[in-house]
């Protein structure tokens, strides 16, 4: 069987990104019913050396909007990190999801062996479509949103496993 490449990738990255807003949004009402600061919240890390909730969100919007681009062969849109509300995250979700539903399957199908090069924190990279895919993207995106659902989780949001798997 033959896996289509545009399957695999932006219809399972929408659905993580809707989750994210979903869980997002679950966390806007703990801080609203608790009269928190959000950005205690948005700030917050699961350890002192990784990135807060906020850079997370940012991470998998920036994950999934460069790599589907760049497996459509097309311009993708980019976004100034500078989000500071849960209200702000989440239009920079809906905005990644907008993105992606342009994508069409001819764009995505066959390229599997294509080329894929971006330039890392420290170098150039490349792979062939597929092991980037599957490889980079996909663990990529789902440790991201992982990552944030357990920052909000450990903060005492009443989130659970289908909030992240979605309905």
């Amino acid at each position: 069987m033959t896996v289509s490449m545009f399957q695999a990738s932006v219809p399972p990255f929408i659905r993580a990104l809707t989750n994210l807003a979903g869980i997002l949004d679950k966390g806007l009402a703990y801080v609203q019913a608790r009269k928190i600061d959000e950005a205690v919240l948005l700030t917050s890390r699961l350890f002192p050396d990784m990135f807060p909730l906020v850079r997370q969100v940012q991470i998998a919007t920036d994950t999934v909007r460069s790599g589907a681009g760049r497996l459509a062969g097309v311009e993708f849109p980019s976004y100034e990190d500078k989000e500071t509300t849960f209200a702000e995250l989440t239009v920079r979700i809906q905005n990644t999801v907008t993105f992606l539903k342009t994508l069409q399957p001819t764009q995505i199908d066959g390229s599997e062996n294509r080329t894929i090069s971006w330039q890392s924190r420290s170098s150039t990279k490349s792979m062939q479509g597929q092991p980037y895919l599957f490889n980079h993207l996909l663990p990529n995106i789902h440790f991201h949103v992982t990552t944030a659902y357990n920052i909000l989780r450990h903060n005492g949001v009443e989130v659970g496993k289908k909030d992240f798997l979605g309905p």
